[in-house]
């Protein structure tokens, strides 16, 4: 796909927008086109002690991702990438180390609804607001570029340019997926892992020969790309209900607001066996002759008809003897319970149709990828253990720890020059619109 782009306006300090002067300061976006991303020595930065932990699985829900270091990278970078999807948009960008040991890269997320705070967000990164981005020390000398993908690229195309006074180029959003992706799996350390109850972060080893395999990205709804090499792939699936579904949901049948914090928090506490129908509610005990335990899910929200019918008619008794009514539809069930069985029902469902696909193509390698997961340990292991199970133990799911970035880094990497990675890139100059 071409990309768009609309011309840049002067970069000198000078330039003015809206009646406010321009300063584009912030140094370490500088010299388009010319740098070459060096990976040597890349690692994810861990809050303690600089390095990426080897063991455990800290949840990350309600945390930011973690920045990457390079510290061997010494040429400036003048863009920075933005993917924007229906819940969330992803922006990734480049800071120079200020005492001149290499630079990092660093990973934010916003809520798509509050699109003006991403802008804002970058207009400082732009204008380099030295007191909320301590690293803006020096004038540009040439313009800064943005790299968008996503279906927000498009939506939000002109606010952005707008805003920024800057050269837009849109990315197509599957290329930048897989870009992103193959970038994590053969170039980061301690990147790519499996998951299980008795080691829930267990490091995979970067390979090179990584084709083919199948990304499950989970975003609002749910893409599922064979990619067979570099730039090859076909989308060959998907689903409508994906994490937009369970945010929404959600939002209709609990008080909660935040994702993140209070959603997923609520599902960490909640008790989904209150809520879902089990196949020991309707056996005693499990169907073994099948395969299936008495604590298997027979029915997702399977026991609320039931209760609420039961609630119904106790409330009408009650009112006939001048008591008051019960709560509303929703009160005889807790929202943590409610959380927990809508979780597992969208990432079981999820699960199952990636191992059909994967099934179905003979793909032994399946990626997941997306903000839907964001670390949540009963999320990849309701994923995990679906894997396993359908496969028989011949398949595994592997997950990142920036699950949510593939596209915003594919899009950052795509402004690369020819052979800055030699293990996939291949040269892409934007034309003008």
């Amino acid at each position: 796909m071409r990309p768009d782009v609309l011309p840049s306006r002067p970069a000198n300090s000078e330039d003015t927008l809206a009646g406010r002067p321009r300063k584009n300061t912030f140094e370490q976006l500088d010299q388009p086109g010319s740098v070459r991303i060096n990976v040597q020595g890349a690692f994810i930065v861990d809050e303690e002690s600089n390095s990426p932990p080897r063991t455990g699985s800290p949840a990350r829900y309600g945390q930011d991702t973690k920045d990457i270091r390079l510290p061997h990278h010494k040429s400036e970078v003048s863009h920075m990438a933005v993917d924007i999807g229906g819940s969330l948009a992803k922006l990734v960008y480049f800071t120079r180390d200020p005492n001149g040991q290499g630079g990092k890269l660093n990973f934010k997320s916003f809520e798509t609804e509050k699109i003006d705070v991403l802008i804002s967000y970058m207009d400082r990164l732009v204008n380099g607001e030295r007191e909320k981005l301590p690293h803006a020390t020096r004038p540009l000398d040439e313009p800064l570029y943005v790299m968008a993908t996503g279906g927000g690229a498009y939506k939000y195309f002109d606010k952005i340019q707008e805003t920024l006074g800057v050269q837009i180029y849109r990315e197509d959003e599957m290329e930048c997926l897989i870009v992103g992706l193959d970038f994590f799996i053969t170039e980061i350390p301690y990147e790519v892992f499996t998951y299980s109850e008795d080691d829930p972060m267990h490091f995979e080893e970067a390979r090179v020969d990584i084709y083919p395999y199948l990304l499950v990205n989970i975003g609002s709804g749910v893409s599922m790309i064979k990619v067979s090499g570099p730039q090859q792939f076909e989308r060959i699936g998907g689903s409508s209900l994906g994490g937009g579904t369970l945010w929404g949901l959600l939002a209709l049948l609990t008080p909660a607001r935040t994702f993140d914090v209070e959603m997923l928090g609520m599902a960490e506490r909640g008790d989904n066996t209150n809520v879902d129908m089990l196949v020991g509610d309707i056996y005693g005990g499990g169907y073994e002759k099948i395969g299936l335990k008495a604590t298997t899910i027979a029915s997702s929200f399977g026991k609320v008809f039931k209760k609420q019918t039961e609630a119904i008619t106790e409330s009408e008794v009650a009112m006939e003897n001048g008591a008051a009514s019960s709560n509303g539809r929703c009160g005889r069930f807790a929202a943590e319970d409610i959380s927990r069985s809508l979780l597992y029902m969208v990432s079981n469902n999820i699960g199952q149709i990636a191992y059909l696909h994967a099934q179905n193509h003979n793909l032994q390698h399946i990626y997941f990828g997306g903000s839907f997961i964001r670390g949540h340990h009963q999320t990849m292991h309701t994923l995990s253990f679906g894997m396993r199970y359908w496969s028989k133990g011949t398949k595994k799911a592997y997950f990142l720890r920036h699950e949510g970035y593939l596209g915003a880094v594919g899009a950052f990497l795509r402004r690369q020059p020819r052979n800055w990675y030699e293990n996939y890139f291949h040269p892409h100059v934007p034309q003008t619109r």
